[in-house]
């Protein structure tokens, strides 16, 4: 199976969509809302969308795998975003309608300074060697996950970087309906982008661990693949999210061949998430760790330390994993 898109920017909505004067489901305190209309988007319909992979968007937070200091490292996402006066002035252009004209970014001037190991995103604009703001102001880009990084806990959790290993939660290989939570070499995963999710991410909406005992896994994107879509229509997709149990999801995404990806949202159709029952916790799931080699020389604290005591027990659902801390 090819490796499916890598998530690096903003993905449009695979239906053209028009702003409702009323206030927002997804986010507090917004007055508006972003509903999908019945037509599909020119963008996706020149990426092929019928004959791209549609996947399961998952709720979490984006991260990513490349190199640092020679080493594959995780990184977490971090977009560069306008100070004060350039959001002001950015935000007095979008409500004049006076986009005819293009708004000008001083790039070195009109944004908040990021630590020095930063890099934009990939795919992104760039203008006399500047990575350019996407259409929302904002730099895309990422920061290395270093070990004692207080305000990165949550992502360095799933990582080892002395034995160079990610925990990683993915359909089981022989069985599609299992799912296996393994240790994967970082190096595996090297450029692909990945959805950390967890106890303390984004209000954990597949409620995995507890306060007490958090607990975080990486999903590589486009791992969920979608097999029985309907056809795509507003209507029909709505039905699927409705009243399938497939359908019990956040969202869609769609790997097109050109590498473009589209998504659509539950809110983008008028529907409510999270939600109570979410099709990730209806299958079972299987520990599969396989350290032997490593002699289990980890910190006793950390997670996979943890699931190296329950390596191959087998648990109903992800909710029903409990760690013995």
């Amino acid at each position: 199976m090819r490796r499916l898109g890598s998530v690096q920017r903003k993905m449009p909505c695979v239906f053209v969509t028009e702003v409702k004067e009323e206030p927002s489901t997804k986010r507090e305190h917004q007055p508006f809302k972003v509903l999908a209309t019945e037509t599909v988007s020119h963008k996706a319909l020149d990426a092929d969308i019928h004959s791209a992979i549609p996947t399961e968007k998952v709720d979490g937070t984006c991260c990513y795998v490349t190199t640092y200091k020679g080493r594959p490292y995780l990184w977490a996402r971090l977009d560069r975003k306008p100070n004060k006066l350039a959001e002001k002035r950015f935000k007095n252009f979008l409500h004049s309608k006076q986009n005819s004209k293009e708004f000008f970014w001083n790039v070195e001037e009109d944004f908040k300074p990021v630590p020095e190991c930063w890099i934009p995103a990939k795919e992104i604009e760039q203008l006399n060697g500047n990575p350019m703001p996407d259409e929302n102001g904002h730099i895309p880009g990422w920061v290395p996950v270093e070990k004692n990084n207080k305000q990165y806990c949550w992502h360095s959790s799933v990582v080892n970087y002395e034995f160079e290993l990610a925990l990683v939660l993915k359909h089981h290989s022989d069985d599609p309906g299992l799912l296996e939570i393994s240790a994967v070499p970082l190096s595996d995963l090297l450029e692909q982008t990945l959805e950390l999710i967890g106890t303390n991410i984004n209000g954990n909406p597949y409620g995995l661990g507890s306060k007490k005992h958090p607990l975080h896994l990486l999903i590589p994107h486009g791992a969920f693949q979608i097999r029985n879509l309907p056809t795509l229509k507003h209507s029909d997709l709505l039905s699927w999210f409705e009243g399938c149990r497939e359908g019990k999801i956040e969202g869609i995404v769609w790997h097109c061949n050109d590498g473009c990806l589209v998504k659509v949202h539950r809110h983008h159709l008028g529907l409510c998430w999270p939600i109570p029952d979410t099709y990730m916790n209806s299958k079972p799931v299987i520990i599969n760790m396989n350290l032997y080699k490593y002699d289990y020389a980890f910190d006793t604290k950390c997670l996979f330390n943890h699931f190296s005591k329950i390596d191959n027990q087998k648990f109903g659902r992800l909710k029903d994993i409990i760690l013995d801390v």
